[in-house]
């Protein structure tokens, strides 16, 4: 396990080498924001200004005629499988996850560091469970960045549809975790590169080859990563690929509560598959009770496929034109819930992409849906998201032992 400690001087090193000394805020705010029914989650953040890291001719990627594209080096080892793929678009970062609970960031004695980012999650979460997956993004050309370009090689993720940024730094976050496992983030990218990632940039063959697109919220927030993605979700919907949207609220990280409401919802009604938590409902409807089911329904638009509604422990609920219902969740003891959400629709899509006709029998979606569960359940028992992510086997031996 790699540990980050946070020296008196404000210099951050790993392993005894300085990553940066300057550190430096150059905003910061702090909002509150139910993540739970029974527990509300404080999403702190902070921009940075960072000097950008030099480019050194012994760099791990050299120059392309397309700029930022992942070389050869670093792709998957095998072509994915067209028939089933699941693309991820969207942002992929490092969580320092702190090494005790219930302590406030500056009283953190160390962090692990933990590849994050809710689609680069997915992606893994999908590959893991021996899906067919495949990420666009953006990260910097710094350790980091090359870093988690590796960790989705090692997890068989496709990412030659991943850029490189050499002026700009790979976003990180960090992030408490309360004694519950609930979390509180701080994160660093002013701007960081996800943000950059521009529309002639994407990978546009490897988007119409996908059975599934998904993506975030959180790529909206700024240019000229906003324009980027609704140019490829459009490419998706040309090309017949379904669209699934998981809004992964994250407010601070948007101008305002109410543009984090206008951009959400902006491009709402072109989904195929929204996966949404009951305090994001809340949000989005300005208060209103997500335990409602005329206000969730008031949120199914007429193109809608399935509406996912996810409830912590307690499982999900599912709406489609034809059927609704709920799935009860698995009873774990949470260390940390990052990425729990982003394992739920890893365990989710990795079963449509394989039979989309899922979405049209009730008794296998709820089987699916099971499975889904327990995914997000194994996920909060191990610190870190991409970490934490399950294989199949460990799935199904957590879904054995509830029937046991």
């Amino acid at each position: 396990m790699a540990l980050l400690s946070v020296q008196s001087s404000s210099a951050l090193y790993f392993g005894g080498s300085i990553i940066s000394s300057n550190f430096r805020p150059s905003c910061s705010c702090s909002t509150r924001f139910t993540d739970s029914r029974s527990s509300a989650t404080s999403f702190k953040t902070s921009g940075l200004s960072f000097t950008p890291p030099p480019v050194h001719s012994s760099s791990r990627f050299s120059n392309s005629s397309r700029p930022g594209k992942v070389q050869a080096s670093v792709q998957g080892s095998s072509e994915p499988d067209e028939s089933s793929l699941v693309v991820c678009f969207g942002e992929m970062l490092i969580d320092f996850v702190p090494t005790i609970n219930g302590l406030a960031l500056a009283e953190a004695p160390a962090f692990k560091k933990a590849p994050g980012g809710a689609p680069a999650n997915v992606a893994v979460g999908i590959s893991r469970l021996g899906g067919s997956s495949a990420f666009i993004g953006k990260v910097g050309e710094d350790e980091f960045g090359y870093m988690l370009a590796d960790i989705l090689k090692e997890n068989n993720v496709n990412n030659e549809g991943m850029r490189f940024d050499p002026g700009a730094r790979t976003a990180l976050a960090f992030v408490t975790l309360k004694n519950n496992g609930e979390r509180e983030f701080m994160f660093y990218r002013n701007p960081s590169a996800d943000m950059l990632l521009q529309e002639s940039e994407l990978d546009l063959d490897l988007i119409r080859k996908a059975k599934i697109f998904h993506y975030g919220s959180i790529s909206l927030i700024t240019e000229p990563c906003k324009s980027a993605h609704i140019a490829a979700t459009k490419v998706a919907k040309d090309a017949g690929v379904l669209l699934s949207y998981d809004p992964n609220l994250r407010l601070p990280l948007w101008p305002s509560a109410e543009s984090a409401r206008e951009g959400i919802l902006s491009i709402w009604d072109t989904a195929d598959i929204i996966k949404i938590s009951e305090d994001e409902i809340e949000f989005l409807t300005n208060g209103e009770d997500p335990y409602d089911e005329n206000v969730v329904r008031k949120l199914y638009h007429s193109n809608l496929k399935l509406l996912l509604v996810t409830e912590g422990p307690d499982g999900c609920r599912y709406y489609t034109k034809e059927f609704s219902g709920r799935v009860n969740g698995i009873k774990v003891d949470p260390v940390d819930t990052t990425g729990a959400g982003d394992a739920f629709v890893a365990g989710v899509l990795s079963k449509l992409a394989a039979d989309v006709s899922l979405l049209k029998d009730e008794k296998r979606l709820r089987e699916a849906l099971r499975f889904a569960n327990a995914c997000g359940a194994i996920t909060v028992t191990e610190r870190g998201a991409i970490p934490a992510l399950p294989t199949t086997e460990a799935v199904m031996n957590a879904l054995l032992n509830t029937v046991a």
